[in-house]
């Protein structure tokens, strides 16, 4: 894991003394001071039980019937009536039922061969069908698209499929100026000009602000609003406040118009943020003020806490003889560096309520997309492969298209393939993905096909357990090109794409957060030239040669790049001397690994 503190750092403070911040008009009208802004609001908002949530939506159901999304014989979602019934992830469908007898279960959609795009069918079978979760990645693409709407200056990062992460400071910071629009203008007799502190903020009301965490009411499952604690309020706390306002609203237009219930989290950092937000789910907020983090933290099972679980978690508490957040906080910083490094500073901070990494919104255009199958039954026969084959090429070519409604001119470069035996390396091969008005499953089953020949080759048998088709190099288009369209208007200039010869790799491609970010629909059109990236030049094929149906003219423009491919080799050959003959892209070297050291060592996958 990559930590943010990097280096001998030493936390200076003492455990929480920066709970009630004296904030300054220069903290008020700047907006770049980042994660040490003492104004600083972070939310995580999480969708409750999402995809049982989806289908009831999609379903059009009553919010309080019993449901449960099925995958094969296993549950991945139980909505909060089902729960009620002590179902849980961990039971399967038959055991669900016995406790629910009106349980509604829901396979998740699936593709299947024959199909273009997935469904929710009567037979589904793992040996022929491969789980979508196009629904879920739509639905949740809306939400956040909801957060951003709503706070245009803020920053959103979605975490995961069903959660995200706002910053609300600056949006705060805009609502704290319009109400208290005498702050924006520093006294004439402030002594320390915009270093000096506002003056005392005015009295809170958090009725209807959701669960407010204290210190005297922390173990407190009851109401906990309009409750002060020792020396009144700080203007972090009208800052909360006002971020929870915002909160709420976003919450009830997401109910109101897509039909999702959140639960939200609201505090200094992202850490404390995400520990609150499931404090009392579902349909709710919860808002931990600074003074409450101490009594919040000390009783917690540290090795409940995100990171500090698994190998490290068992490496603190045997080290220590510890239990809880309270048990550590004995452990110096020294001491705990001694152990575990210096960057285990992050642990040491982390226990006192301190987390310094940032909200940062990730960027919509990944540079992957992947469909994968892991076979219950092997493939044995080479002839197999294609049914999987096109399953994969159904899912890629559902999502590029819906990554295009948004983004028009977004094309990946290549295609590639991987196949694996067990948890052997996974064996590869890659080309060019050609440019072509309309993506249909036909296009890149067709691609993909060529690959799968190349990589089974003449065997008559094969053992492969698992299948993965990714498209990489996903980019858009340079400004100026309105669409795919642009690049069929002449012969001379299709394609702007870095073309690569078919090779094999070593390293298993890693499957990246997919988007579910479609196409305009028109014939198809088979791409008759490229682009190389060694000269720059558009090698096209000649007049006579981009006639006759498209598999000729593919397998034309694909013997026309071996050719260039090989003409620039020879070149370099002739270039240079034998120490510097560049080395095929299809070789590999094995590379000595380092072993991790200090607290990176708890983190690394066998």
């Amino acid at each position: 894991m990559n930590s943010p503190w990097k280096g001998k750092a030493k936390a200076t403070n003492p455990d929480y003394d920066d709970l009630r911040p004296t904030i300054t008009y220069r903290h008020l009208l700047s907006n770049n001071l980042g994660v040490r802004d003492p104004l600083r609001v972070i939310a995580l908002c999480d969708s409750d039980a999402f995809y049982a949530a989806c289908e009831r939506v999609r379903l059009e159901l009553d919010p309080s019937v019993p449901l449960v999304v099925q995958q094969w014989e296993s549950l991945i979602a139980v909505s909060y009536p089902a729960r009620e019934f002590g179902i849980s992830r961990m039971d399967k469908i038959k055991d669900a039922k016995k406790k629910c007898p009106n349980l509604l279960a829901v396979h998740v959609a699936t593709y299947k061969e024959g199909e273009k795009e997935p469904g929710y069918w009567k037979d589904v079978d793992t040996r022929t069908h491969k789980v979508s979760l196009d629904l879920y990645r739509r639905e949740s693409n809306k939400i956040i698209n909801m957060f951003k709407e709503a706070l245009p200056t803020g920053e959103v990062e979605k975490a995961s499929i069903d959660e995200a992460f706002i910053d609300f400071t600056r949006p705060v910071k805009e609502k704290l100026l319009e109400r208290y629009p005498h702050l924006a203008k520093v006294p004439a007799n402030a002594p320390n000009g915009t270093d000096s502190p506002l003056p005392p903020p005015p009295p809170i009301h958090w009725d209807d602000l959701g669960a407010v965490l204290l210190p005297e009411r922390v173990d407190n499952a009851g109401e906990q609003s309009n409750v002060e604690v020792d020396g009144g309020p700080t203007w972090h706390d009208v800052a909360l406040s006002i971020a929870a306002e915002l909160m709420q609203k976003i919450r009830e237009d997401i109910h109101s118009k897509l039909g999702y219930t959140t639960s939200a989290g609201i505090a200094r950092n992202k850490f404390l943020a995400k520990l609150c937000a499931s404090y009392k789910k579902p349909n709710s907020q919860t808002i931990l003020r600074n003074e409450a983090i101490p009594d919040y933290l000390h009783p917690l099972a540290f090795q409940k806490i995100r990171f500090l679980g698994g190998k490290l978690g068992d490496a603190l508490a045997k080290e220590y003889d510890v239990s809880t957040v309270g048990d550590l906080l004995a452990v110096s910083l020294d001491e705990i560096q001694s152990k575990f490094g210096e960057n285990a500073l992050w642990v040491y901070e982390f226990l006192r309520g301190i987390d310094r990494t940032e909200v940062k919104e990730k960027s919509a255009l990944f540079k992957s997309m992947l469909a994968s199958k892991n076979l219950p039954k092997p493939i044995t026969q080479p002839s197999d492969g294609h049914q999987w084959i096109r399953v994969l090429a159904a899912e890629l070519a559902l999502r590029l298209n819906d990554a295009r409604e948004l983004m028009p001119t977004l094309w990946p470069k290549t295609i590639v393939l991987h196949t694996r035996k067990g948890y052997e390396t996974s064996r590869s091969k890659q080309a060019t993905f050609p440019y072509v008005r309309n993506v249909t499953v036909d296009v890149i089953a067709t691609a993909a096909d060529k690959l799968w020949k190349e990589l089974t080759g003449d065997a008559k048998t094969v053992n492969i357990t698992s299948v993965q088709l990714a498209f990489t190099g996903l980019e858009k288009a340079e400004m100026g090109q309105k669409s795919i369209e642009g690049f069929f208007t002449t012969r001379d200039i299709q394609q702007q794409t870095s073309l690569k010869r078919s090779r094999e790799e070593d390293e298993p491609l890693v499957s990246p957060e997919n988007t579910s970010l479609s196409l305009p629909k028109s014939s198809d059109v088979e791409a008759v030239s490229f682009e190389c990236t060694r000269c720059r030049k558009t090698i096209a094929l000649r007049e006579g040669q981009a006639t006759g149906g498209p598999n000729e003219v593919a397998q034309r423009l694909a013997t026309l790049q071996s050719e260039h491919g090989d003409f620039h080799f020879a070149q370099d050959l002739a270039n240079s001397n034998d120490e510097s003959v560049p080395v095929p892209r299809g070789s590999s070297s094995k590379r000595k690994k380092l072993e991790p050291k200090g607290i990176a060592k708890f983190f690394i996958r066998k």
